[in-house]
């Protein structure tokens, strides 16, 4: 059977109090609009198509291709939403899903099973439902004597006793496709919002003796929509522990998942420990066995195999096997640090490349840098890269020693094997096996700082 999706994403959010496109706020570090739109495209779906309004450019820009767009220009409720998709759908015959773009919890699975249902039952409809423990300001499925549904009341029409019902719509459907869009044509604006509900087709297909049913998720969590910030961190808790179980179970060690913060995008090895207070994000992959943490941040960063990475930010490097960064290490975009290499306390490392075996231990800035195998770099030591106005490079040949409180000048080369004595600011290339040294002369006056007392 031909499948369809309809992802409500027109909505401004004035209640997320943001210059962002509501659905563009992020989740685990992805909008949540695209945690929607990937779920549905797992789903073999023939065509999505995603209802966009103001702000629109921001939202086609991140989903791409993913997704078609159609426009709704006036805000004027969900059924109306639906209808601006019939120019591309209105003739298809299948199963179309009516989702909102700002419900990125609920769970492929969940899409699935609520798709079988739909067929299994020959429904014409088939709502998403669940059961909330506070079911205040959610539309409620009304029922029949016979326990059939009967219609969708949204809270502001609620009476007395549709108040009490806990049996909530989650405001996903599938829908028989055609059908859809013929009764939409149905659906009047008589309520107190004056707008124009998909919720009505529910009760329009019922007095029309069409089959309609119910497909109940027993997690309400999933089912939470997205409307402010208080709302959005609930969201990103959830996923989190989502995410979290999701990598121990698959072998990594996270003894404090309520403090550690793994993006969607994140892959780990197995028997990694990641200590609390860590963030993981973008397109970040770490190896087995690495210890990540406490308090580190890194994001769209290759750390190898046996790394240990402690109270350090990393952005957009690449980490050797067996490196040991930190503590308050700070390793900065276009890194690419080899095999065992060490990286001490505040030590900034900046597009540069450290070769295997080689140690930077501390108070530190390397920038701009190609560093050899097998070298040694004392504490205080400083890569002059900029004159001000162009970044220039700093190349140290293997085996080169470098002294406390040195300054390499760029551009400038230290040869193979040279020794450069702690205290020198070098200008000029050094040869290879040779030792430079490069201050001024000390100068002893003797009684003069009695003199000056």
């Amino acid at each position: 059977m031909n499948k369809f999706a309809i992802i409500l994403a027109a909505g401004q959010g004035t209640r997320m109090q943001s210059k962002l496109y509501k659905v563009l706020h992020p989740v685990c570090g992805k909008p949540m609009v695209e945690h929607v739109v990937d779920n549905i495209r797992s789903l073999d779906m023939m065509e999505v198509i995603t209802i966009v309004g103001h702000g629109s450019e921001d939202v086609r820009k991140r989903l791409g291709d993913k997704s078609a767009y159609v426009v709704q220009d006036e805000q004027l409720g969900t059924g109306h939403a639906v209808t601006q998709a019939e120019a591309v759908l209105g003739d298809k015959e299948g199963v179309t899903v009516v989702i909102c773009g700002d419900t990125p919890l609920i769970r492929k699975e969940t899409l699935e099973q609520l798709i079988q249902a739909h067929i299994e039952a020959r429904s014409k409809a088939t709502i998403l439902t669940a059961i909330a423990p506070i079911p205040f300001g959610y539309g409620r499925i009304i029922r029949d004597s016979s326990g059939a549904i009967e219609k969708i009341v949204e809270q502001k029409d609620c009476n007395e006793q549709e108040t009490l019902v806990q049996e909530v719509n989650t405001g996903t459907y599938c829908f028989d496709n055609q059908l859809l869009f013929e009764t939409l044509k149905k659906v009047g604006n008589n309520n107190a919002q004056q707008e124009y509900y998909l919720t009505d087709v529910i009760e329009i297909l019922r007095n029309d003796n069409q089959v309609v049913s119910a497909f109940c998720t027993p997690d309400f969590d999933e089912t939470l929509g997205v409307n402010d910030r208080v709302q959005l961190a609930q969201a990103e808790k959830l996923m989190q522990m989502r995410v979290n179980e999701m990598h121990m179970r698959k072998g990594v060690s996270i003894p404090d998942p309520t403090n550690t913060y793994i993006g969607m995008g994140v892959e780990i090895g197995r028997d990694t420990v990641i200590k609390p207070g860590t963030i993981l994000s973008g397109t970040t992959t770490i190896g087995e066995d690495c210890v990540i943490g406490p308090h580190t941040e890194i994001s769209d960063c290759q750390v190898a195999n046996t790394c240990v990475i402690r109270q350090s930010v990393l952005f957009e490097s690449s980490v050797g096997a067996n490196t040991q960064i930190g503590p308050f290490a700070h390793i900065r975009p276009g890194s690419n640090l080899k095999e065992n290499v060490k990286i001490g306390n505040f030590v900034e490392v900046k597009k540069s490349t450290i070769e295997n075996d080689s140690k930077v231990s501390h108070l530190s800035y390397i920038g701009d840098t190609v560093m050899g195998s097998d070298l040694n770099v004392g504490c205080g030591k400083i890569t002059v890269n900029y004159d001000g106005k162009n970044k220039h490079l700093t190349t140290i040949e293997d085996g080169a020693f470098i002294g406390c409180n040195t300054n390499l000048v760029a551009p400038v080369t230290v040869g193979k094997n040279s020794i450069v004595a702690a205290g020198s600011t070098i200008t000029k290339d050094v040869p290879e096996d040779a030792l430079s040294i490069a201050r001024a002369q000390q100068v002893d006056k003797e009684g003069y700082a009695k003199k000056l007392r």
